[in-house]
């Protein structure tokens, strides 16, 4: 398929968009402090519109978003609907958007959702059908951005070591599969060799187009891929790209594939086994969303999902990693992306994100609240960037001042028509997220540079020194999207140790066992960095039958969730020469903070993947599977079902909760949370906290427990932002959260570090 950019799309417009963004914020800022008449009253938004949509669809002038457009003196937009139908094929709503003059550009059914393209007027008519739950617009989407193996603590007898630079014994991630969702994966890459010959990105598949989401090639039908059907057939051969000369032009995903995965040894290269990505023996599985430029859409994203979940269990695609996000203005319980990878989730897949670099505003100041979609979701694990200062020791190692800090800003409308904010805890987690080094994607054919390092070069290239070589080629990327796969590896890494773990249960066992680094709370760093020798540990001592369980519904809560003879191991770890008691830290529910050896002694229902608890709300999202003759039973995902969680325990007694001993949130006092994890931690470990005596118990639809409470307007007025699209790259666009002075880190400097340049 052709994915040549526009004229628009070329370099320098990339470039330059950037500047304009911190123009149009300078002048924003400037506008309100030259106190400029306000603008006149916006038209009602329909809580079930997404409010960047509504603000297009009313706006004056011509469109200032990719997906509105003037037709005639009216305005249409591409909108993404999601729905709550009973009929999977969502045919009566399909309809109403074919009669209302619109079209139907993509169905997405692991989603309950449509892309349409349609005229503004319509969307109050489609937001006020009983069957939508929201509808969203079709953003523009960008990338995100061994010494790996030493310091994420692969290299240990609890995980691998290396006998000879080609010889190895312990986990590598073999037979897992980590499906990469970025800009392309180049096959024939070096990186990608199993040791033999043989290549691990097992599939190429292009869904840039792939959904029509566009504006010349609209379509009004679906058709019914079930498994084996001609439609199928068409459909798989429409999105392939296995073989196609240049399979990543913008380098981004190549080089978030070989974090992930990446082996690199050769024949003919001097690289030292160093160079090894977390998980260098897991298959990969090449979901390309993003064009030459990194741009793309959320529509693309979405059938980009849609793939990894229909084939999940033919190809064993446990992990997905997205190295992407969006600037949703929505709740997590509505925006396409997050109810997305909610239906990852479900299918057992742990889905990995990364948190973002806005970390910082235009001048350097440290800010809240800017945690995008998906990484907002609460079933999914956002990972946050450390500077690992350039050596193997852990003990120096900080939060990076550009990796997003939380609390999740979005939000929706109650029933009143009040604006209710998510407030969730995020990032879950960080990883080594500075200069790390990757495999740098090139023609097949010939030694030509992606975009990255044609355009970046003396940043990203040439600090490494190397001589260029077909596909041995390497480059050196900053930021939350390399972070994010060093984690997608870690869990390639826990499932082949015990293939019974589920998603939730991954993300609290990489928590639990995390490092609590120096100087950073809970909403810079969540429970703290990385450290794949506790959480394979961890797994190792669990029950392999943990999921099969889950969906025979033959354990209760407070089984048991030990592996027979196993017990729960020391809560420490030493890597290289560094020894740390882990975090013990676990989020819940959204802004619960537990604790204690009993979330793994005993089975906790929210470890069941079908399970999404967030701030007292608590729904149940199911799969159903395709069937007939010849169709394997629960194997190809056919749709999903959102309900309300029947009543049921969620947490069982003997769990430690943290939230009394973190108290109110206070920046100035560091308390609550702005409290240290490093505190937090050593309290937990000393034996601080509120045993649960009843555990916590969805009753009445309700869960009357608060977790830890962000007060509004105590430090963030209106978080993440109004923006178009998936914005991860130099972090100009200033969201509406307050900023704080003091950050205690300073600004980004590309001078200091030049692999942030042309990095999200």
């Amino acid at each position: 398929m052709s994915t040549d950019p526009t004229p628009s799309d070329t370099p320098t417009a990339h470039l330059n968009a950037p500047r304009r963004a911190g123009w149009a914020v300078l002048a924003l800022l400037l506008g309100l402090s030259l106190g400029l008449p306000a603008a006149a009253a916006p038209v009602a938004r329909h809580p079930r519109v997404a409010h960047d949509l509504h603000n297009e669809a009313h706006g004056a002038g011509a469109p200032k978003a990719k997906w509105a457009r003037d037709v005639n003196g009216a305005r249409y937009v591409q909108a993404i609907i999601v729905s709550k139908s009973a009929d999977p094929d969502m045919s009566e709503l399909r309809a109403q958007v074919l009669r209302s003059g619109g079209t139907v550009n993509a169905v997405h059914p692991a989603m309950r959702a449509i892309t349409v393209q349609i005229r503004a007027s319509q969307l109050r008519a489609l937001a006020d059908r009983s069957d939508v739950v929201s509808l969203s617009p079709n953003r523009v989407t960008q990338r995100s951005f061994s010494t790996l193996e030493s310091i994420t603590g692969s290299i240990t007898p609890n995980v691998r070591t290396y006998n000879s630079r080609s010889a190895y014994t312990g986990l590598d991630g073999s037979g897992v599969g980590i499906a990469i969702l970025d800009s392309g994966v180049m096959k024939l890459h070096d990186s990608f060799d199993d040791g033999t010959g043989t290549r691990r990105v097992q599939r190429n598949v292009n869904m840039i187009n792939a959904s029509l989401a566009n504006w010349t090639s609209p379509t009004g039908s679906a058709s019914s891929l079930s498994p084996g059907s001609a439609a199928l057939a068409s459909y798989e051969a429409s999105v392939a790209a296995d073989s196609i000369s240049i399979q990543d032009a913008y380098g981004h995903g190549t080089h978030v594939a070989s974090i992930a995965a990446g082996r690199y040894y050769s024949a003919k290269s001097s690289i030292a086994p160093d160079i090894n990505g977390v998980a260098p023996k897991a298959k990969i599985f090449d979901i390309r969303v993003l064009d030459g430029y990194g741009v793309g859409s959320v529509s693309d994203a979405l059938e980009g999902i849609q793939w990894a979940i229909f084939h999940a269990k033919e190809y064993n695609i446990r992990v997905l990693n997205l190295s992407l996000s969006a600037a949703s203005t929505e709740s997590w319980q509505t925006d396409p992306l997050c109810v997305a990878v909610r239906s990852a989730s479900a299918a057992g897949i742990t889905v990995v994100v990364a948190a973002g670099n806005f970390g910082t505003n235009l001048l350097g100041q440290e800010v809240y609240g800017r945690i995008g979609a998906p990484g907002n979701d609460p079933s999914v694990i956002t990972v946050g960037a450390a500077n690992f200062k350039g050596t193997d020791t852990r003990s120096d190692d900080l939060v990076n001042n550009f990796s997003s800090r939380g609390p999740t800003r979005s939000s929706y409308l109650n029933s009143t028509g009040t604006r209710v904010v998510d407030n969730l805890l995020k990032p879950d987690l960080v990883a080594p997220g500075n200069r790390l080094v990757g495999a740098a994607a090139t023609k097949s054919d010939r030694l030509t540079w992606n975009y990255l390092a044609t355009f970046f070069g003396p940043a990203l290239v040439a600090p490494l020194g190397q001589v260029a070589t077909l596909a041995e080629t390497q480059m050196l990327l900053s930021g939350t999207s390399v972070a994010a796969p060093a984690v997608a590896g870690a869990v390639a890494l826990m499932l082949q140790a015990n293939p019974g773990l589920t998603p939730p249960l991954i993300k609290a066992i990489l928590q639990y066992s995390a490092q609590p680094l120096a100087n950073a709370n809970l909403l810079q760093q969540g429970a703290g960095l990385l450290n794949v020798d506790g959480a394979v540990t961890l797994a190792k001592a669990l029950r392999t039958d943990l999921s099969s369980a889950i969906a025979a519904g033959s354990v209760a809560a407070g089984g048991t969730l030990l592996a027979a003879g196993k017990t729960m191991p020391v809560t420490a770890s030493t890597i290289n020469g560094t020894a740390f008691n882990w975090s013990r830290i676990v989020f819940a529910g959204g802004n619960q903070v537990l604790s204690g050896s009993a979330l793994f002694t005993k089975y906790q229902p929210i470890w069941d993947p079908r399970l999404t608890w967030a701030s007292g709300l608590v729904r149940m999202r199911n799969v159903s599977y395709w069937s007939g003759t010849g169709i394997p039973a629960n194997t190809f995902a056919k749709s999903f079902t959102d309900v309300a969680a029947l009543n049921q325990a969620l947490i069982t007694s003997g769990v430690v909760s943290a939230n009394v001993i973190a108290g109110s949130s206070s920046l100035a006092g560091q308390t609550g949370v702005f409290i240290p994890t490093a505190t937090l931690a050593g309290w937990l470990n000393s034996g601080s906290g509120t045993v649960l005596g009843t555990g916590m118990v969805l009753s009445e639809g309700m869960v009357l427990s608060e977790g830890m409470v962000l007060s509004e307007g105590m430090v963030l007025s209106e978080g993440m932002v109004l923006s178009e699209g998936l914005v991860l790259s130099e972090g100009l666009l200033l969201s509406e959260g307050v900023v704080l002075s003091e950050s205690g880190q300073g600004a980004v400097n590309p001078a200091e570090d030049p692999s942030l340049i042309g990095e999200p």
